[in-house]
């Protein structure tokens, strides 16, 4: 289970947001509450690194590894970590790298436009 949080602009960077320390204290407090699997985390920001100042009881679980905190720059680091594959880098062809998400997305996209066609 993971909480995401944070925009993302046109060019597919992820933006910083205001509040992180709560809404990564709000959700853990969520999990623990419900019992922490070692499977529960944030993805944040990478910008919103600099800000952190956890409770001591969010910095242990994950240094225990009961708890995982992601910080990503761009949409597609978010995909990676969302799907566990690739997203796919663009290639001189126009193009996206072999099996990667971001070559799923076309296909799929191509199918739903010959369907309508």
């Amino acid at each position: 289970q993971y909480a995401i949080t944070g925009s993302i602009n046109q060019y597919g960077e992820v933006q910083a947001i205001g509040g992180v320390n709560e809404k990564i204290e709000g959700f853990f407090n969520l999990c623990n509450t419900r019992g922490l699997t070692g499977t529960q985390g944030v993805i944040i920001p990478k910008a919103n690194i600099r800000n952190l100042m956890l409770k001591r009881e969010v910095v242990d679980a994950v240094a225990e590894g009961q708890f995982s905190i992601y910080a990503v720059a761009t949409v597609d680091q978010c995909l990676e970590l969302l799907m566990g594959r690739k997203a796919g880098q663009l290639k001189e062809d126009g193009t996206f790298t072999q099996r990667s998400v971001n070559a799923a997305v076309v296909k799929r996209l191509r199918e739903i436009a010959k369907a309508k066609a």
